[in-house]
């Protein structure tokens, strides 16, 4: 049977179809940061079809220069989650929060370690992967040692002191969630996650691109994207910031951060925002059903 498209017609479709092609890879274009990065994480788009009944959760964060910029904020996020701080008790718990500071009770050391990074997973129920190399839990003079840059010294701010966290050879930190005492064997989910970080410069909706350079992203247990956020800035080095959010219901089980827009070795810029994290605070882990 002969094809009853004439060739005029093929060609015109086709010229159709490139045209379309072109169209939307610009549009896709444009939608992205403007500095990209071979672990970059690219937001995905937020659901359509999500559905009437969704709650969205409530919001909390600030930022400021100082310790006392954020210090409200992260007390009103712990009363949200509530009482108590549930340290290294092994679970199922009715209630409290888990909070992870990197501090090893005021140590001054520097410590690396892999990646997935467990140290927490067993006590309090949280697990840490990147696509990097591993992580370190350092104070600014092994943050200047682990990186190789002495500017560090200076562009940093512990909020609880003395050590910050870190993904090596990446900027992209996953957050997995399980039963405190069940040593990974058991997932789980929580209903709030906030952390803090420090030196974000730059916002959302900058003049240098569309997206801020760090986002935290929510995610349930079919790996569904529940909520995402832009990290607040503050101009100026060692600025600290708090963003978490809190749920009606524990539906998180998995966190994805990406902080700043470059991963850590390289000068703070104009155009190359490092930015480190401190103190992990969350909604008692909840055993997945």
């Amino acid at each position: 049977m002969k094809n009853c498209n004439t060739k005029e017609q093929q060609i015109s479709r086709g010229i159709r179809l490139v045209a379309c092609v072109i169209a939307l890879g610009l549009n896709f274009t444009v939608a992205l940061p403007q500095a990209a990065h071979a672990d970059d994480v690219t937001p995905p788009p937020v659901p359509a079809d999500r559905e009437e009944s969704f709650v969205p959760p409530a919001v909390f964060q600030a930022a400021g220069p100082k310790i006392a910029s954020i210090q409200s904020t992260v007390d009103q996020y712990r009363a949200a989650l509530g009482d108590p701080n549930n340290g290294n008790q092994p679970g199922p718990l009715a209630s409290g929060r888990r909070e992870i500071n990197w501090d090893g009770g005021g140590s001054a050391d520097t410590s690396l370690g892999p990646t997935p990074f467990t140290v927490f997973l067993n006590s309090r129920g949280a697990q840490m992967t990147t696509p990097g190399t591993g992580f370190v839990q350092a104070p600014l003079d092994g943050l200047v040692a682990t990186f190789g840059n002495p500017t560090y010294a200076g562009i940093f701010q512990p909020f609880s002191l003395l050590r910050l966290f870190s993904p090596i050879e990446s900027r992209v930190t996953v957050v997995d969630f399980f039963l405190p005492g069940s040593n990974g064997s058991i997932p789980a989910r929580t209903r709030g996650f906030g952390l803090v970080l420090t030196d974000v410069d730059q916002p959302e909706g900058s003049r240098k691109r569309l997206f801020g350079s760090t986002i935290v992203e929510y995610f349930d247990v079919q790996g569904k994207l529940l909520y995402r956020s832009f990290a607040p800035a503050s101009p100026g080095d060692a600025s600290l910031t708090f963003l978490g959010v809190v749920f009606d219901e524990p539906v998180i089980a998995r966190v994805r951060i990406r902080t700043g827009d470059a991963q850590p070795g390289g000068n703070d810029a104009r155009r190359r925002d490092i930015v480190m994290m401190d103190d992990f605070i969350y909604g008692e882990p909840v055993e997945i059903q």
